[in-house]
């Protein structure tokens, strides 16, 4: 039986693994962006909620849920005509959390 060498290094990541954590660093280098997911990590807000929370256009609140949606860091629920949107990843909710008490520190 040969002796194996146990490998000290981590596995690689496949390219797919790095695209996505690449384009979540991106998400979260946005100031908006920021602004919107440490609203939601507080609770549930609709569009119009938030654009007026963060003193912002609705169409630029809109624009920056559907790229956090795409890179399925918040979800939303439907009702009557009224969208409402929370965090959808606890993950990234931590993250965030611990670079902002860091940088307040």
């Amino acid at each position: 039986m040969a002796n194996e060498m146990k490998n000290d290094f981590p596995d690689e990541l496949d390219e797919e693994t790095l695209l996505t954590v690449s384009q979540i660093f991106k998400a979260l280098g946005d100031p908006t962006r920021i602004r919107i997911l440490h609203l939601l990590s507080e609770r549930e807000f609709s569009v119009n909620e938030i654009a007026e929370s963060l003193k912002l256009q609705q169409s630029t609140v809109s624009h920056q849920l559907r790229t956090l949606k795409n890179l399925r860091l918040v979800k939303y629920r439907r009702e009557g005509t009224s969208f409402y949107y929370s965090h959808d990843d606890e993950h990234v909710m931590n993250i965030l959390e611990q670079t902002i008490d860091h940088a307040t520190h």
